[in-house]
């Protein structure tokens, strides 16, 4: 089994820390800052790791806030090189990003262009939302700059520091109630040259569509008229929840509307699971209608809770053009892995396919522990 993500900040890594500061600022109080650091470092989780770490600087670091940040910055490793693959060897900086966002609020450009450098090495969009806080105004200006910065990283934490609903942080309230400064950074970046960018973008704009759906419409409307093929993915990529909830009106932003005389016929197997394995869901479509249709097939699995209740989750299928009479065999492996995201429970394990928001039911697995 692997070891739970929180043991990269171990004590192994407060020594790397405490040489690159040092290296930088020969009078850092490198052994106390070690003891600090390490002792109650295993109490914690991830982010509570990462937290004490930050702290540990804080207090080693010399006390005015400008000289601390330029000791931390002259600290910094090589910039990244690659957009994926990274790994968990970014996350040494997490504490550099956590201690920019909670004690540099006061000095706006010292803290801008510490995040400037550590995003090429990490992303600074944890601690870019606090300045969007504090500083709307001055950040959104600066962000509207980056957009156009030649470093792909760069770029890229201006989509996604500004995400209202990002993962692991506090969501942007100002932005869920008004996401229009966000829209207009969006617009910026949605033909960007890298997919890395345009990934940000449009997972940005699936969080604005979780509080606007008709926002989300307008903008993909928009941005279909003469797309060209990568700003077309974006686009689909944007719309992927609100296709998941069966939205009329994003469906039909990529033509597919309400199914008529559409049909499905499922194959389930194994009918009996267990915990930790898996099962085949094969379904056809069939166009029975006269007409063409273009249609979006997801599947929803109803997976058991701990409290007994069955809850689903949609996962995407394909998406199809039938013409009259037309069949077409689809299907999805199911996982009943236990993961860090998703613990399974025996029971009852529902299959639904959803075709253009419509719900066709596809049978039923009993799952054994």
């Amino acid at each position: 089994m692997a070891e739970p993500l929180k043991t990269f900040f171990n004590a192994r890594l407060v020594e790397r820390l405490a040489a690159a500061l040092h290296g930088a600022h020969p009078s850092f109080p490198r052994a106390a800052f070690v003891r600090e650091a390490t002792t109650g470092l295993e109490g914690h989780e991830l982010l509570g790791r990462a937290r004490h770490l930050s702290g540990a600087m804080q207090r080693a670091l010399p006390r005015d806030y400008p000289s601390a940040v330029d000791v931390l910055v002259r600290s910094l490793g090589p910039e990244l090189e690659r957009t994926e693959g990274s790994g968990m060897e970014v996350f040494f900086y997490l504490p550099h990003v956590l201690f920019v966002a909670e004690h540099g609020l006061e000095h706006f450009e010292e803290s801008l262009r510490a995040q400037y450098a550590l995003t090429r090495r990490f992303t600074a969009e944890f601690s870019i939302r606090t300045y969007l806080e504090r500083h709307p105004e001055k950040t959104l200006a600066r962000l509207r700059e980056w957009a156009a910065d030649e470093n792909v990283h760069v770029r890229r934490l201006v989509s996604e520091g500004t995400r209202p609903r990002l993962p692991w942080a506090p969501r942007l309230r100002a932005f869920q109630k008004d996401p229009r400064p966000v829209l207009a950074l969006l617009e910026l970046l949605k033909d960007d040259p890298e997919l890395y960018v345009r990934r940000s973008v449009a997972n940005n704009l699936n969080d604005i569509g979780k509080d606007h759906p008709d926002v989300l419409v307008r903008v993909a409307k928009a941005w279909m008229k003469d797309a060209p093929p990568e700003r077309e993915w974006l686009v689909r990529h944007a719309l992927r929840s609100a296709i998941k909830r069966g939205e009329p009106a994003a469906l039909e932003v990529l033509g597919a509307r309400k199914p008529s005389g559409i049909e499905v016929r499922a194959t389930v197997l194994p009918k009996r699971a267990s915990v930790g394995g898996t099962v085949d869901v094969r379904f056809e479509v069939a166009n029975r209608s006269k007409k063409s249709q273009a249609l979006v097939v997801d599947l929803a699995v109803y997976f058991q809770k701990a409290s007994g209740e069955a809850r689903p989750k949609v996962f995407k299928v394909r998406a199809l053009t039938l013409e009259p009479g037309q069949v077409e065999e689809v299907g999805k492996r199911v996982s009943f892995a236990q993961l860090t995201t998703r613990k399974h429970y025996p029971g009852p394990h529902r299959f639904e396919a959803f075709v253009n928001g419509q719900g066709l039911p596809l049978g039923t697995v009993d799952v054994t522990g």
